[in-house]
């Protein structure tokens, strides 16, 4: 109601909403698949996660356990057989050689030496097959290609004197003269077959096989699985246990938290009861916090209770959420009936202008200082209105707040002040004129007197020329006072600036000899403004400018672009400078610092920058030169323009 003064009302501003349509929008991702895939309970997801982190350790684990397993099985078996065939080794003595010595027909007839070998050898082979059930051990003669012993005799006597295939891996390690492992299906089946090259005198002459069933070894490898499998089994049921028992626990603590949370949200008095180790330290920051908070919000209610001024929040949707005791007095109702209430239905409906406030929270856009006159019940009330957004702490908009001062006691003393200024303005006006006046009348005066006594034409012919010239100054004294009191509206059209100080600069150079160095942006924007006018209040200002130099110095003129409405026009030089305390009537009438000056340069320049609804500004030290800085809008305001 009172804050209303805005008439054009502007539609909200693309992108002023919420940031919901983004997120709606957001591809699928991981994000989108734990909101999907994970439970919506925190002890439901703790026990996930905890267990996914327990088990998986736990499963490797068991993988690696059963590999190694086997591998050291495997291992173990492989070092069991190269022992048996390294003890047959040792057994055989110097070879079949000597085995053979005490047979008549040696190695001439093949069968008997077969026979011979067998009968000296397969007793050790039997014996050795016997110590460890399960287990074939055997010699093969390389010169005889033959199968010697393979014990237990009782179930494989019958393959002696068989010779191995060609492919036979035992062949392979005859010719290399390495031991090797095989897995497959050789005489005896399936077996796991370590063969031991015999070596005599630098000959592979044979070798030796020492095997086992691979059947067993299965059965070993599974026993091993079982075994595995029952540990990874039993952690995991000990580990699924434990994170019961501690989410449990958690969980409890947690909902305690989240209960003393939602208590908080009503009543910042009653803190969160007191937990041990981490969660502890949460419970005491949130505490700590809430605290903080509290003492926040009771200052913040206490400014608003102490300022003077209204002060009127709403929320996004235009509901009153604040509303301070100023604002009561100048609304002239109790918060208590407006808090949560439509500030629309309120108040600005029953306006026939716009309102501050609504205009900021539907378009953004922040008043300042907007002036109103309330009318009162035995007074009419100034006020300025200052609306701006509210935005939280992720700069999302939530609302808007107006603050409403009381200026008719600050105006009222503005004016006092103002005709008071006016009047010794014009005290001060009436004695510059009178002084101007006075002395070329005085001068006048004088000559006419002495004339009047004086029959020398020559004399008066010489005085009269003083008498014209001192009326002459009367009248451009009394012109120039006519031109200041009788300013005539600015005849506004486009100026292109960088041209028009460029033609000022060129009509100043005939004024000395002192270098003007121009500096203008890029893309300068075209005015609107009185080109003549604007023209003669700068060339005042190079005028003064060059005339502060004395000796070598330079004046430089820069144009440039300020925010998105201005020109700032600056005149610097590098002169003598005007002292401290002549800077502030330099604007003056009549007030000068130089010997012939009449004071009406600088109040002209002023009255010009003045109609074109600009700023100048005047900086100076002695001795380190002046600067002028002008500051006119771009677009001149409707009232201005003319046909």
């Amino acid at each position: 109601m009172f804050e209303s003064g805005i008439h054009n009302r502007k539609p909200p501003e693309a992108g002023s909403g919420t940031r919901q349509h983004d997120l709606t929008e957001r591809p699928m991702g991981l994000r989108w698949l734990s909101r999907r895939v994970l439970p919506e309970k925190m002890r439901q997801r703790l026990m996930l996660t905890s267990f996914i982190m327990v088990v998986l350790p736990i499963v490797i684990l068991g993988v690696i356990l059963q590999y190694e397993g086997r591998e050291a099985l495997l291992q173990e078996k492989q070092d069991k057989l190269f022992s048996l065939a390294r003890i047959l080794d040792a057994e055989l003595g110097t070879g079949f050689d000597a085995l053979l010595a005490d047979l008549p027909s040696g190695w001439q007839d093949r069968q008997a030496a077969i026979q011979h070998l067998n009968a000296r050898l397969a007793p050790i082979t039997d014996k050795i097959a016997a110590s460890d059930p399960g287990v074939g051990v055997g010699y093969y003669s390389r010169r005889l290609d033959a199968i010697i012993t393979y014990g237990p005799s009782a179930s494989y006597g019958h393959t002696v004197g068989k010779a191995i295939a060609p492919d036979h891996p035992g062949r392979s390690v005859m010719r290399a003269g390495q031991p090797d492992v095989e897995f497959g299906s050789l005489v005896r089946g399936s077996v796991m077959n370590a063969m031991w090259p015999i070596r005599r005198n630098g000959n592979v002459i044979g070798y030796i096989w020492a095997n086992e069933f691979t059947d067993a070894i299965e059965r070993q490898e599974q026993t091993v699985d079982r075994t595995v499998l029952a540990i990874t089994l039993g952690g995991i049921l000990v580990a699924g246990i434990v994170i019961h028992l501690m989410s449990k626990r958690l969980s409890h603590e947690v909902d305690m938290i989240v209960g003393g949370l939602a208590r908080l949200k009503d009543d910042l008095r009653q803190p969160i009861a007191p937990l041990r180790g981490e969660l502890g330290e949460i419970v005491d920051a949130v505490n700590n916090m809430a605290m903080a908070l509290l003492d926040a919000r009771t200052l913040t209610e206490n400014i608003l209770t102490s300022i003077a001024d209204g002060v009127v929040a709403v929320d996004v949707d235009g509901r009153i959420t604040a509303f301070n005791p100023a604002a009561e007095q100048m609304y002239d109702v109790p918060a208590t009936e407006v808090i949560g209430q439509s500030y629309r239905s309120l108040f600005a409906d029953h306006m026939h202008v716009a309102s501050a406030l609504l205009d900021t929270l539907d378009t953004g856009r922040p008043h300042i200082g907007v002036t109103l006159e309330i009318p009162r019940k035995d007074s009419v009330w100034r006020l300025t209105a200052t609306s701006s957004v509210l935005h939280d702490a992720e700069n999302r908009r939530i609302g808007a707040v107006v603050v409403l001062k009381d200026v008719s006691e600050r105006d009222r003393l503005m004016v006092q002040v103002m005709r008071a200024d006016r009047l010794a303005a014009l005290g001060e006006l009436t004695a510059s004129i009178a002084h101007e006046i006075r002395n070329p009348l005085t001068s006048i005066r004088g000559f006419v007197q002495y004339l009047a006594d004086c029959d020398d034409p020559e004399e008066w012919r010489r005085y009269s020329a003083i008498i014209i010239h001192e009326v002459d100054v009367l009248n451009d004294t009394i012109g120039k006072l006519l031109a200041f009191g009788r300013l005539r509206p600015p005849k506004i059209s486009k100026i292109d600036v960088a041209n028009l100080i460029e033609d000022v600069s060129f009509l100043a150079k005939g004024q000395g000899n002192v270098q003007i160095d121009l500096q203008f942006e890029k893309d300068l924007p075209d005015i609107e403004a009185d080109a003549e006018a604007l023209k003669q209040a700068l060339l005042n200002l190079l005028i003064n400018a060059l005339q502060a130099i004395t000796n070598d110095g330079s004046v430089v003129v820069t144009a440039a672009r300020e925010g998105p409405a201005d020109i700032v026009i600056e005149v610097r030089d590098d002169g003598v400078g005007v002292e401290p305390h002549h800077v502030g009537k330099v604007f003056d009438p009549f007030f000068s610092t130089k010997p012939s000056g009449t004071g009406l340069g600088l109040a002209m320049v002023h009255r010009i920058i003045d109609a074109h609804h600009g700023v100048i500004s005047f900086d100076s030290r002695p001795g380190h030169g002046t600067v002028v800085r002008i500051r006119i809008p771009i677009v001149a305001p409707v009232s201005e323009k003319t046909e």
